[in-house]
C-alpha cells in the first residue's frame, strides 16, 4: 500500500506533469498510475520517486523524469500487440511500463549489474512477456527482430543503422538524438521504405556507448 505522500505525489504527477502537459493516452496514463516508480530507486530517493526529474541509479545512469517517459512511450503509440525493443533496461521503469502495453518486450542493457537489479524488480512485480538481454544496444538484438517498436533510453549522434534494419516496416523508433549533453528526442517512422522524423521535445540523456554509438568515456 503506497503511502498517503507519496500518493498524493503520484497523483500531482499524473495531473499536473503528465496530462497537464499534453499526454492523452490513456493507455498511458494508466500504466504509469498502475507501475510503482518508488520500486525502482534507492530507498534514500523514494520521497523524489514522483517528482518530474531524473535520478541517479547504479553504474552511472539515471531514471528519467515521469514526463519523458510518459512522452516516450506516447510516441510508440502502442495497442498492446507490438513486439518492443528497448535500448536501456536502466533501473527496468520504463520495461515494466513498456510490458504492461506490449505483447511483448526485448531489453537490452550493457551492464549486467543494472540487468540483474532490473529483472529481481520485474519478477517482484509480475511483468510478463519481457526477456533481459545484457549486451551491447547499439547493436540491437538480432536474434528477435523485427521490431513493431524500438525505445533507445540514452544518446546518440545518429540512429544506429542496426536499430533502423531491425525496425519492421511500419515500425517506430523513439531515440534522443544529438551531442553527449543535449538532444532532441526523436520518432522516427519507417513507412514505404522510407524513414520520416518527428521531433518531440529537447531532452539530456545519458550518452548511448557502443560499437555504433559513442566511445566509453
Amino acid at each position: 500500500m503506497l503511502d498517503p505522500a507519496l500518493q498524493r505525489e503520484k497523483q500531482i504527477m499524473l495531473r499536473r506533469h503528465l496530462k497537464g502537459r499534453g499526454i492523452r493516452d490513456p493507455r498511458v496514463i494508466e500504466a504509469m498510475e498502475r507501475i510503482p516508480r518508488e520500486r525502482f530507486i534507492d530507498e534514500s530517493l523514494r520521497a523524489a520517486a514522483y517528482a518530474d526529474q531524473a535520478l541517479g541509479i547504479d553504474c552511472g545512469q539515471t531514471i528519467s523524469q515521469p514526463y519523458i517517459v510518459a512522452l516516450m512511450t506516447q510516441a510508440l503509440a502502442l495497442r498492446g500487440d507490438e513486439r518492443v525493443l528497448e535500448i536501456g533496461t536502466g533501473s527496468g521503469y520504463q520495461t515494466a511500463i513498456l510490458a504492461e502495453l506490449a505483447r511483448e518486450v526485448v531489453s537490452v542493457e550493457r551492464y549486467e549489474t543494472l540487468s540483474q537489479q532490473a529483472a529481481e524488480r520485474l519478477t517482484e512485480l509480475g511483468c510478463d512477456g519481457v526477456t533481459l538481454v545484457v549486451g551491447d544496444g547499439t547493436l540491437g538484438w538480432p536474434a528477435g527482430a523485427p521490431y513493431d517498436r524500438i525505445l533507445v533510453a540514452a544518446a546518440a549522434a545518429t540512429a544506429p543503422p542496426p536499430l533502423i534494419e531491425q525496425l519492421a516496416p511500419g515500425g517506430i523508433l523513439v531515440i534522443p538524438l544529438g551531442t553527449r549533453d543535449q538532444q532532441m528526442l526523436q520518432a522516427i517512422h519507417k513507412v514505404g521504405g522510407e524513414l520520416r522524423a518527428e521531433t518531440l521535445s529537447a531532452c539530456r540523456f545519458v550518452p548511448l556507448v557502443g560499437e555504433e554509438g559513442w566511445p566509453e568515456g
